[in-house]
């Protein structure tokens, strides 16, 4: 006969919390300045939405993917710990990538000013393009050494990106980009004076190239994709670089988060216990507010100590991947069941289904990706726009840790506030609230001035969650609602992020990222306003949750049984009795 395993629910949820507390730790100390780091390196904030857009986007195609292919093949814990030793990995090949733009002086100036003072510095925010900003004109800057730039286009360039430019320092800038351009004209024309008239000047790589047009023919199949990333300017083939590693890079780590819970989930659930799944969310919570806390702390101790600030930064990838190989090892024990019998892949397409026959799901669904656009712009311009008003990595990690335990705090709030409002008047309040987050970043004037609007995290992230998971938990039918709430909260966020990141990288290239904030705060007042609405014109259908009718009636009718069951027991035992005492006398 075969043995019934036992499961011990206290230990896998400790598991189970130490490997979300881990991993979230090592996320949050690298991808929230990662950011910062693009714009170390010289890409504009287009290019940047790019990046971070594309992204979001892998993770919401491929983490599904991946559970659905780990699970029929049954190599989760494996799959789990490839992963984790590649992402540890591959985002070190980031630091390899060389820089379009560098300046030691700014960084021993801000390096002097922020263990000085803090004080901003008297550039920041009046539209004078810093040396680490991510705009074309660091780009032209460089590649003037190596080819032939006219004023017109070296002027042009550097006026793409400008944040919050006011016209007189705008005026000024361009001054001085005309009086650094004047030498390279006079090069220019010492060099065409010097070439005779009837032959035409003609750059090094053009007089190594071969005459024949035969011999390009031939070769140009072969190497055409290395003669196309070489007709690439410096900036492009950059961009390319760095989308290949981060794509690879959340190609490795996406599937870590969703082959994890797929496991979880379905061991609670053989132990009756799937009830207390949510416990290790606040486990990553506290972890992330650890990482970006202390990994702020720790660089902007060690920055000022390194040559220059790439290697400040460079802090952030090793503790990324320090906190990922430590969490190898708990990954060895996770707790994790297979459940052949739950096709999870139809429950998702099922959860679907649910969200789209639900018209409160539905506009639950819509919240929580017009959230996600919004958070996701927030968040990738956010340090750039906290780095213009003088603020170093401590500041950026400290309002952020606070963000994140506000956010944390709500379980706390969410027993009287339920009794207050209903769960479609918390979603709204969570969505004005992120947009007053929004508008409080657009007023920002110095390194402090975003803490006190990170404590609104409470308010925005937290009851926005929580709003989702209870609405979804309306919604579903029994056994659906952890697909449901991926559905309206993981799929639905992640989507609007990718989309956020795409739309925040051009709105800060053209307008700065005052203007990003403002809209996106506008964008979301309306839909707080049309959400009521919407909401009151959709009828309240709830689900009967035959689970809880069973235990009801079950709880109901114990008394009843119990009852019955000491009647026949008692009448038994008479019979017995009358029996035994029979066969005494018959022996007598």
């Amino acid at each position: 006969m075969r043995r019934t395993r036992q499961i011990d629910v206290h230990r896998a949820l400790a598991l189970a919390g130490l490997f979300s507390f881990l991993l979230s730790c090592a996320r949050a100390c690298l991808l929230p300045f990662l950011t910062l780091y693009f714009r170390q390196l010289g890409l504009p904030p287009a290019m940047v939405g790019v990046v971070i857009g594309t992204k979001h986007l892998i993770n919401v195609v491929w983490s599904p993917a991946a559970g659905l292919l780990f699970k029929l093949y049954n190599k989760r814990r494996v799959a789990i710990s490839c992963a984790l030793a590649l992402s540890a990995a591959l985002p070190l090949l980031l630091l390899l990538l060389p820089s379009l733009n560098s300046d030691p002086s700014r960084h021993t100036a801000v390096c002097n000013l922020s263990n000085a003072s803090g004080a901003p510095p008297p550039d920041a925010g009046r539209g004078v393009l810093p040396a680490t900003s991510a705009g074309p004109a660091a780009t032209s800057g460089t590649t003037a050494r190596s080819a032939f730039v006219s004023q017109s286009d070296f002027t042009a360039s550097a006026k793409a990106y400008q944040p919050d430019a006011s016209p007189t320092a705008a005026a000024a800038s361009e001054a001085r980009l005309q009086t650094r351009s004047k030498p390279s004209q006079e090069n220019t024309s010492e060099s065409k004076s010097a070439t005779p008239p009837g032959r035409i000047r003609r750059s090094p790589t053009e007089s190594a190239e071969p005459r024949g047009g035969q011999m390009d023919e031939e070769e140009e199949p072969d190497h055409f994709f290395l003669r196309s990333l070489k007709a690439m300017d410096a900036q492009h083939q950059l961009l390319f670089l760095v989308l290949i590693t981060v794509s690879l890079w959340e190609v490795a780590s996406s599937s870590i988060d969703w082959t994890a819970d797929d496991g979880l989930y379905e061991y609670l659930d053989y132990a009756d216990a799937s009830d207390r799944y949510d416990n290790s969310g606040r486990w990553g919570l506290l972890g992330a507010a650890l990482g970006v806390g202390g990994a702020g702390l720790l660089v902007s101790r060690l920055s000022c100590l390194a040559a220059d600030e790439r290697a400040g930064s460079a802090v952030h990838f090793y503790c990324y991947a320090c906190a990922a190989v430590a969490a190898l090892p708990v990954a060895a024990y996770l707790p994790l069941h297979l459940n052949r019998k739950r096709d999870r892949a139809n429950g998702l397409l099922r959860g679907v289904r649910l969200v789209r026959g639900s018209p409160r799901a539905l506009l639950c669904a819509i919240s929580t990706l017009l959230a996600g656009a919004a958070a996701s712009a927030v968040s990738d311009f956010l340090l750039w726009h906290m780095q213009d008003r003088g603020s170093s990595e401590l500041h950026m990690g400290l309002a952020l840790a606070l963000a994140l335990l506000s956010q944390a705090a709500f379980p706390l709030l969410a027993g009287p506030l339920s009794r207050l409002l209903s769960p479609s008047r918390v979603l709204a309040v969570s969505v004005a609230s992120l947009a007053v987050q929004c508008f409080y970043y657009s007023l920002l004037w110095g390194p402090w001035a975003a803490l006190p609007a990170q404590a609104l995290g409470c308010f925005s992230s937290g009851a926005l969650w929580w709003a989702v998971k209870v609405q979804c938990e309306d919604v579903a039918t029994p056994g659906a609602e952890s697909n449901v709430r991926r559905v309206c909260g993981t799929l639905a966020f992640r989507l609007g992020s990718g989309l956020g990141s795409f739309a925040g990288g051009l709105v800060v290239q053209r307008f700065g990222t005052t203007w990003l904030f403002l809209g996106a705060a506008a964008g979301l007042l309306l839909w707080c306003v049309c959400l009521p609405l919407l909401q009151w014109k959709t009828p309240h259908q709830r689900r009967i949750n035959y689970s809880r009718l069973l235990a009801a009636d079950a709880s109901e009718a114990s008394d009843s049984d119990s009852e019955q069951e000491k009647d026949w027991l008692d009448k038994a035992m008479e019979v017995d009795r009358s029996n035994n005492n029979h066969g005494r006398r018959m022996n007598h």
